[in-house]
């Protein structure tokens, strides 16, 4: 396999809320912790106002806007491909859509044998 298999993805209505909310906050970034309740969902922040650790692991970006997952998490969900959506609903408490009455929502599919091969040679970097 030659192309590059990404491990978070997004659908055309997360595109199109996260640029409404670029347009509004400027850089963003996106974290999903293991936490109950808001924790487990993915959070959209003006980027500065959440402080990656050295224990979250970089997934790659999302309308141009990087993702990030706690490594707790990311052992339970590294086999499979994130989808981030936009649906009706409110967001996380803290998290930049709630206002919009749309909610981003995690979505996961396994990978193939071939893409687990791939990511097996191209690990997930932790933050910096």
């Amino acid at each position: 396999m030659a192309d590059a298999v990404p491990r978070v993805t997004a659908t055309p209505d997360a595109l199109k809320l996260i640029d409404q909310l670029k347009t509004q906050h400027g850089e963003l970034l996106f974290h999903q912790s293991g936490g109950c309740c808001d924790g487990s969902a993915p959070m959209c922040f003006p980027k500065g106002e959440f402080m990656v650790g050295s224990s979250d692991v970089f997934l790659g970006e999302i309308g141009g806007v990087p993702f990030y997952m706690s490594e707790s998490q990311f052992a339970y969900w590294e086999h499979t491909q994130l989808t981030i959506d936009a649906i009706p609903g409110n967001g996380g408490m803290f998290s930049l859509e709630r206002p919009t009455g749309l909610r981003f929502l995690t979505r996961s599919r396994l990978y193939s044998d071939e893409e687990w091969a791939w990511l097996a040679q191209h690990p997930a970097p932790l933050a910096a």
